[in-house]
């Protein structure tokens, strides 16, 4: 993740809509990080095998998951969509309402949300990106770590995230607030780099 624009502009999404495609931003509170060139295959893998067991145990119900890259606008009140300054594209995530859902993403909080952490991106997700899931009540933040191997959990509780669950990617994790959402670990954990 690079660092905010170097610009004193309070960027919104109408900017970030008139930004070249072959650049890809984020913005946190009109701030613009720009995204990291193409993640590794191992982080790939570790958000397509969350993504495609997450698929398969929602077929059929009305619980919704996407992968990156989603343009997810997180308004802070009511205001129109060219005037939301906060737009994140989570490595996979999980919506149940589908009146969130329109032709350019996903305007309002998920329910799940997956980041998987990069050397490049671990600070923005740990803590820029936690504080935006919770000030806008995403009820599970998922951080995985595939250099530690290790799975931090946030579950939101009425306003704020209570102490983090960390464990290790082994065995399977039960999502909270999806308890049909088993993500198994092994197979995933076996086919990562030792020394991602």
């Amino acid at each position: 993740m690079g660092l905010p624009l170097k610009d004193s502009q309070h960027h919104n999404y109408q900017d970030y809509l008139s930004w070249p495609d072959d650049v890809r931003y984020e913005l946190i509170d009109g701030d613009a990080y720009l995204m990291s060139p193409a993640p590794d295959l191992a982080h790939q893998d570790v958000a397509g095998e969350i993504y495609f067991q997450a698929m398969r145990a929602l077929r059929n119900k009305p619980c919704r998951p996407f992968i990156a890259p989603v343009d997810v606008r997180l308004p802070k009140h009511d205001e129109a969509d060219e005037f939301i300054d906060t737009v994140v594209q989570p490595d996979v995530l999980v919506v149940c309402d589908d009146n969130k859902l329109d032709r350019r993403g996903v305007r309002g909080a998920p329910d799940w949300v997956v980041e998987v952490l990069s050397p490049s991106t671990a600070s923005h997700d740990q803590i820029n990106k936690l504080k935006i899931y919770q000030r806008h009540g995403v009820r599970e933040y998922w951080l995985v770590h595939p250099i530690d191997r290790v799975l931090t959990i946030y579950r939101l509780n009425e306003i704020e995230y209570g102490k983090p669950e960390i464990v290790e990617l082994q065995g399977t994790t039960t999502v909270g607030i999806l308890p049909e959402v088993t993500i198994e670990w092994d197979e995933l954990a076996a086919r990562l780099p030792r020394d991602y």
